[in-house]
């Protein structure tokens, strides 16, 4: 038996009004076309995200500092935006760099947020400074990849239930019939990354397990990684060639998840390469649609609540530690949570097999 905080104590996971400090999805680039605003609703904030005539990205605050009216009704004018209310215009940084009424400008600025552009999304980074690069996964970190744009979904549960199951060692055999016990082992990267290795062994008795084993020097490759509790990779596949799945997610207005998958390869230059990237990637998404197409049922009616954990849950644990152990912000604020007022992050030891969480305070 393994032991866990009580739910109160949880100062992130599973919370729908806290969310990790972190890059999250705004919109597929090819939606925002130069010249372009859009409103984006992005964890309790309203957004006004453009495309400069240059082809710049920004995205600010989406209300005007004058009456509040939404900047996402405006247009975009060269490398600014302007007002559709009272006309008053805004740079790329935010200020304001003129006000017609007044024939000038006034020294107001409405916040802009880092943005970036990779794998056919948008993406935004919710602080002032970025601390961390886009996730990816780890074996292509140093290659040119190719992605392509996979389903966008949503489920009726907090992106962090939808997170565990990929690591919900256990739910292989239930839900999936795997004929092996699927092991993990973990390993924090950093403050807001951590990998979970597949390490199982066995499984002869299986005719599945012995026809795929040839293609495996060691354990079945099925990896993953989490950055911010928020955005996922999973690599799998035989030795001589893996595929990779990205599944960014984000915190919706009622406390739902919504998701986008994306098709990672890592990129083979010519004609011929250009042809092999497209196939592996359509392989890729055949893969991906094999292993979510049996936990559907499960987002749509589940009521996370992890009662009697046991040791097979162990994988959950640790992320659920590690991502305690992350920057926190409020919904819509973006505001730091206050750790003063919040027990240090529960602390995992290993006994026997099991994983054990300490509450100091409950």
């Amino acid at each position: 038996m393994v032991f866990l905080p009580k739910p109160q104590s949880a100062k992130v996971f599973n919370q729908p009004q806290r969310f990790v400090a972190g890059w999250y999805w705004l919109l597929p680039s090819k939606q925002l076309k130069r010249g372009q605003v859009k409103a984006v609703f992005l964890l309790g904030k309203d957004l006004a995200v453009y495309r400069t005539d240059s082809g710049r990205v920004v995205a600010v605050d989406a209300h005007c500092p004058h009456m509040g009216a939404h900047l996402a009704e405006g247009k975009v004018e060269g490398e600014s935006l302007r007002c559709f209310f009272h006309n008053w215009r805004f740079d790329h940084d935010g200020q304001c760099v003129e006000v017609p009424c007044l024939g000038k400008s006034l020294p107001l600025k409405i916040t802009t947020w880092p943005v970036t552009e990779a794998y056919g999304l948008i993406w935004l980074w919710t602080g002032t400074e970025p601390s961390q690069t886009l996730p990816i996964p780890p074996e292509l970190a140093a290659q040119k990849v190719v992605s392509a744009l996979g389903k966008n979904f949503t489920k009726a549960c907090h992106p962090n239930v939808v997170m565990v199951n990929a690591i919900d060692a256990h739910h292989f055999n239930t839900v999936h019939n795997f004929p092996v016990e699927i092991n993990f082992k973990a390993e924090i990267i950093n403050q807001n990354m951590i990998n979970f290795t597949n390490t199982t062994q066995g499984g002869n008795d299986s005719l599945l397990v012995r026809l795929i084993k040839p293609f495996y020097r060691e354990a079945g490759t099925y990896n993953l990684s989490y950055w911010f509790g928020s955005t996922g990779t999973v690599t799998l596949g035989p030795d001589f060639l893996h595929f990779y799945i990205m599944f960014t997610l984000r915190l919706g207005q009622k406390g739902q998840t919504e998701g986008q998958t994306i098709l990672l390869t890592k990129h083979r230059p010519g004609l011929w390469g250009w042809l092999l990237n497209g196939i592996i990637l359509w392989l890729t998404n055949l893969v991906g649609n094999y292993f979510a197409k049996g936990d559907t049922k499960i987002f749509e009616t589940i009521k996370f609540a992890l009662k009697t954990p046991l040791a097979e849950d162990r994988s959950i644990l640790e992320f659920i530690h590690h991502l305690e152990r992350q920057p926190v912000l409020h919904w819509e604020t973006w505001q730091p949570l206050d750790e003063e007022k919040l027990p240090s992050a529960p602390a995992v030891n290993n006994h026997n097999g099991g994983v054990k969480i300490h509450d100091p305070i409950h």
